[in-house]
């Protein structure tokens, strides 16, 4: 109560500096009653758990809720409690605060921990005890025609146009076999074909126009902000990253440039301990952290040490995308425009999409490593304009050859499996797919796929659980899928 009263007798700036200051200790406050460091770990966890329950529930009701609107219970039974990662108990209490827009979740002989929906910047984790988030919300106008009246692929009309030659029965059997594969939980599924779609699935309540959680698929986004500011000739490739954290005269970061954190090979010392089940959610497990506990995630990313020269290692790590995060909204603000509309003016509103809600964390920063939703119609958007190599109804949106660069290999990769921001069929993980296919993939099954040589984007998502791999899946019903177009 005295932290909250605190909150309402300051203004929001000195509120904005004092929380800055004591984040960094808020998730790790020893429990009351001097309990062990064992017992303190344990329950740390079960707070962390509660937290991205908080999340997920928040924008479950919220940011889906926009469009396909579900009850506490039915978020929770369809979106957390079936899957281990998020770590939910049969003993957790949850409570909607249906005026504010809050969730709060409790774990038994934990603190309690609370997500807010802040409208256009989604749902954010709020530091314990916070009863809102530290900057100041903004509406993210859509600046596009109804949909319904547009062309496709700017609006809906015509999306559906059919496709000489295309085997259109053979399209739609394999996609109703996709939609039958129960464990695979797919919510929506969508094939575009010489820039039409020629098939599309959702399961019950979820639509062309649904958000759903995008996961890393954000990572690809970020590429593309990144990649609209060197079209802007306001970064370059090559130039070293333009973080002032980086620029000490001794500093080794400074050699760090925004090809390699592209390419997932800044060389930062950032552990991934990787989102098996409730044990990740700890302290340590850096790269996951930004799911599930209050931080700023700007500033946890750009003071990390370096572990090894920049370009020598690829490594998936989320401090490289989110670096790339700082860099967006260091140069768009220095620029003198908004930071959080910049991704819809700059990017969607130019190629007709209207579902995003990118999350931020409680200081504002996008969380564009995961915390991204978008409906499947408007991620085959986004992948139109990676296949026409970012060009747009004959504007150009991204450099020349961008597609190329996303879709080559890493240098530092000896997989050859990653590219720029997106993963590459080199050497093939789905043997029915070409290998000149690269997508955006996110956790639990979200992928956007290109395919240059048969002029493709395949668009997947929905949960799928982690113990089932998806790309077996994808091989097979993508397999069908090219067995029903004309040979190239």
């Amino acid at each position: 109560m005295k932290f909250n009263r605190l909150l309402r007798s300051v203004t929001w700036l000195s509120c904005l500096f004092l929380i800055t200051l004591s984040t960094t200790t808020l998730h790790a406050e020893e429990p009351v009653g001097g309990a062990s460091s064992e017992e303190a770990a344990r329950r740390e966890n079960l707070e962390f758990r509660a937290a991205i329950c908080a999340h997920h529930l928040c924008s479950g009701l919220w940011v889906v809720g926009r469009e396909y609107q579900r009850t506490p219970e039915e978020v929770l039974a369809q979106d957390i409690a079936p899957f281990s990662y998020f770590g939910w108990a049969d003993d957790f209490e949850y409570e909607v605060d249906e005026e504010n827009r809050i969730v709060t979740v409790t774990a038994p002989g934990a603190p309690p921990r609370s997500a807010r929906y802040t409208g256009d910047q989604g749902s954010s984790i709020l530091p314990r005890g916070a009863s809102d988030v530290f900057f100041q919300p903004v509406a993210v106008p859509r600046n596009l025609p109804d949909a319904a009246s547009t062309a496709w692929p700017m609006g809906d009309q015509g999306a559906t146009d059919p496709v000489p030659g295309v085997d259109t029965e053979a399209v739609v059997a394999a996609l109703d076999w996709a939609m039958e594969q129960d464990d695979q939980n797919t919510r929506a599924f969508v094939v575009a074909y010489r820039g039409k779609i020629i098939g599309e699935r959702y399961a019950p309540g979820w639509t062309k126009d649904t958000p759903q959680i995008s996961w890393s698929q954000g990572k690809s986004i970020t590429a593309t902000l990144i990649a609209i500011l060197i079209q802007q000739g306001l970064l370059e490739l090559d130039q070293p990253a333009p973080i002032s954290e980086w620029q000490g005269a001794d500093d080794p970061r400074k050699e760090i440039r925004i090809r390699d954190l592209l390419q997932m090979s800044s060389g930062l010392d950032f552990t991934n301990l990787g989102f098996r089940g409730p044990e990740s959610l700890i302290a340590d497990n850096e790269h996951m952290r930004v799911y599930f506990d209050s931080i700023n995630v700007f500033d946890h990313v750009v003071n990390q040490p370096l572990k090894v020269p920049p370009g020598t290692r690829n490594s998936y790590l989320n401090s490289d995308p989110l670096s790339l995060g700082r860099i967006v909204h260091d140069t768009v603000e220095a620029e003198g425009e908004d930071y959080l509309t910049f991704p819809q003016r700059a990017l969607f509103d130019r190629i007709g999409i209207r579902s995003a809600v990118l999350e931020t964390d409680a200081w504002g920063n996008f969380i564009l490593s995961g915390y991204d939703y978008l409906s499947a119609r408007d991620w085959v958007r986004f992948g139109l304009l990676y296949l026409n190599d970012g060009v747009w109804q004959g504007e150009r949106i991204l450099p020349e050859g961008w597609s190329e660069f996303v879709a080559t290999p890493a240098p530092a990769d000896a997989s050859k499996n990653y590219g720029g921001m997106f993963w590459l069929n080199l050497p093939p993980r789905m043997d029915r797919v070409p290998k000149d296919t690269y997508w955006s993939a996110g956790f639990m099954g979200q992928v956007t796929m290109v395919i240059p040589s048969r002029d493709l984007v395949i668009v997947r998502m929905g949960p799928s659980p982690g113990d089932v791999s998806v790309y077996p899946y994808l091989n097979e019903t993508i397999g069908r899928v090219l067995e029903a177009l004309p040979e190239e």
